[in-house]
């Protein structure tokens, strides 16, 4: 019974840290783009080292411009359907942080961190990652990095197996394996698939123009119940060294610098 009192204790904290980073992190940057009416308060923050890339901001710009108006097209039409949630001034909110993570030879890794407030239960959040090619001036995926990325392939079914024993590491740090919990369901939702292994980053190397491997992100219900909050996880490039192409070994290397993994606190 002691036990599961700290289990909940913890998992509250958890949350409450968790909430404490949703939306922007960029207190001195003025939205890109922001709107307000009487349905939705919603903005879109980027980066401003993003800017140095050809191409990125814009095209960062543009997707959040498209998700700003999905996002009011929503709230007008639950204000149409279900009036009462929104009175008393209340609306709906939307948040879109780009957050420049790594930037590595050829290739710039952005995190996309979105908070949405739909006037539910609670409100949620949601990671995702963008991998910009600066040659090409495209959005790309790790396929290039690596010999073959078939789905249920040798590549991703060992990148899956490390993501899944990562995951677990953490979620045994954090003290969340309850005992009437089973890890094994959540883990299963990592897939050896590019779509279904979690979103992905470049991490930094503390040797100079190298990788030192891969950042895994999962936002809440994507490996664990709400109250977890995200996890981010870490797989070194020497786990997956001899499946990478040409370019995947000139760009891994090293180890990740000290202190890097509190850019992805949870």
């Amino acid at each position: 019974m002691k036990n599961h009192i700290r289990r909940t204790v913890s998992a509250a904290l958890l949350l409450a840290a968790s909430l404490c980073l949703i939306g922007p992190s960029h207190a001195d940057e003025k939205p890109a783009l922001a709107v307000k009416t009487k349905v939705i308060e919603e903005s879109v923050t980027i980066d401003r080292k993003l800017k140095t890339y050809p191409g990125l901001y814009d095209n960062l710009l543009a997707e959040g411009r498209r998700a700003l108006k999905k996002w009011s097209a929503e709230a007008t039409q639950a204000s149409k359907e279900t009036p009462d949630i929104f009175a008393d001034g209340r609306h709906y909110a939307f948040e879109r942080a780009y957050t420049l993570r790594s930037a590595i030879q050829r290739y710039v890794s952005v995190v996309r961190a979105d908070y949405m407030d739909g006037l539910g239960a609670h409100p949620n959040h949601e990671t995702n990652t963008i991998l910009w090619d600066t040659q090409a001036k495209k959005r790309i995926s790790i396929r290039p990095l690596f010999k073959e990325t078939a789905d249920n392939g040798p590549t991703l079914q060992l990148l899956a197996q490390a993501v899944r024993a990562a995951v677990k590491a953490e979620k045994k740090a954090r003290g969340v394996l309850a005992d009437e919990d089973n890890p094994q369901t959540w883990l299963d939702y990592i897939k050896p698939s590019l779509l279904k292994i979690g979103a992905v980053a470049l991490a930094p190397s503390a040797e100079a123009g190298k990788s030192a491997g891969l950042l895994f992100y999962f936002s809440p219900y994507a490996v664990g119940p709400y109250v977890e909050g995200d996890y981010t996880v870490f797989v070194p490039w020497t786990v997956f060294k001899n499946t990478l192409s040409a370019d995947g070994t000139t760009l891994f290397g090293g180890e990740r610098p000290k202190g890097d993994a509190d850019k992805d606190s949870n």
